[in-house]
């Protein structure tokens, strides 16, 4: 009797539906690491969930991609590499505030400005830029401005380096340049040959700090107020300031919170996603340096290490 009542409830599940998983949709952020996460999370939903996952092609901006998660309407579900603070106004609006965004422990980052070794004998610190003689050094335009590499045009972290050169009272010597990863790194890879003189923002983890000897320059110390970010707003420049260095970051992956009745064992795994850098490094290395393909480093990776993925499963 109790076998025939529980075989007809389950029948009724799954002439629902109930039982199906919804395909999941993962960011395309456009830096490594995160493209190395991304197809990490579809390798373990594909090859150890029995799921259907997507990489949503040039799905990169971070605010549609909280406001995907937010709606559960499975247009993007993952966010595959949310870096705090620097996501801060997305926490608060939808993982905070409306709390239909969940996330994993996170994985500790760091981030800073940067120069090439050949150059840390002049330039060790934020002090030093302020010299009109070394930002001449990086003057590309002939404009009488130096400029560095402050990120991407769709990253936030780019905003605040723009308010750090602000605050350290940079405007006048520097200027930010304000292009793709890839194309930076064309950059860097041409500054080395001849030795060029080179300023950038990096952060770790990151192949080119196993590619490159690089310095990064010391800045004040974080003390109480000296960040006060309010990069949402029109006049985020002025009303924003950052005066002191940054903090580690803390790095998760964040999910849409409709995953847990649309898909609930990828809402688990992601839930449950424990983060090594160490490991984010190898696979940043083999696919941004090595140029091997991302899906087979993840499926690779996800079935030599079956006791970490049981772990992120069970």
């Amino acid at each position: 009797m109790k076998t025939a009542v529980l075989a007809a409830a389950f029948a009724a599940i799954a002439s629902t539906g109930a039982l199906a998983q919804a395909k999941v949709k993962i960011s395309d952020l456009n830096w490594t690491g995160a493209k190395a996460i991304g197809h990490v999370i579809k390798a373990v939903i594909e090859t150890r969930l029995g799921g259907e996952a997507e990489i949503v092609k040039g799905m990169s901006d971070q605010s549609i991609i909280s406001a995907g998660m937010d709606k559960g309407d499975g247009s993007v579900d993952v966010y595959t590499d949310m870096w705090m603070p620097n996501q801060q106004a997305i926490w608060d609006k939808y993982i905070k505030g409306a709390k239909t965004v969940a996330h994993n422990k996170p994985y500790k980052g760091t981030q800073g400005m940067y120069v090439p070794h050949y150059l840390a004998d002049k330039i060790k610190s934020f002090d030093d830029l302020k010299k009109p003689e070394i930002a001449a050094m990086f003057d590309k335009d002939g404009d009488g401005k130096g400029e560095y590499w402050a990120g991407d045009a769709s990253w936030k972290s780019t905003k605040m380096w723009q308010v750090k050169f602000k605050d350290y009272g940079l405007s006048e010597l520097w200027k930010p340049e304000i292009v793709s990863d890839a194309t930076f790194k064309a950059q860097l890879k041409a500054a080395y040959a001849t030795e060029k003189p080179i300023l950038f923002y990096y952060w770790t983890p990151e192949w080119i700090h196993a590619a490159y000897k690089i310095s990064s320059l010391d800045e004040p110390k974080r003390t109480d107020g000296c960040m006060s970010l309010k990069l949402d707003q029109e006049d985020w420049l002025e009303a924003s300031k950052f005066k002191c260095k940054h903090a580690d970051a803390e790095i998760f992956v964040a999910y849409s919170k409709s995953l847990e009745k649309r898909n609930p064992k990828a809402a688990k795994f992601l839930s449950q996603m424990q983060l090594d850098p160490a490991i984010v490094n190898q696979w940043i290395l083999k696919i941004g340096r090595d140029k091997e393909d991302p899906q087979d480093v993840a499926e690779a990776w996800v079935k030599a290490n079956k006791a970490t993925v049981d772990k992120w499963i069970n």
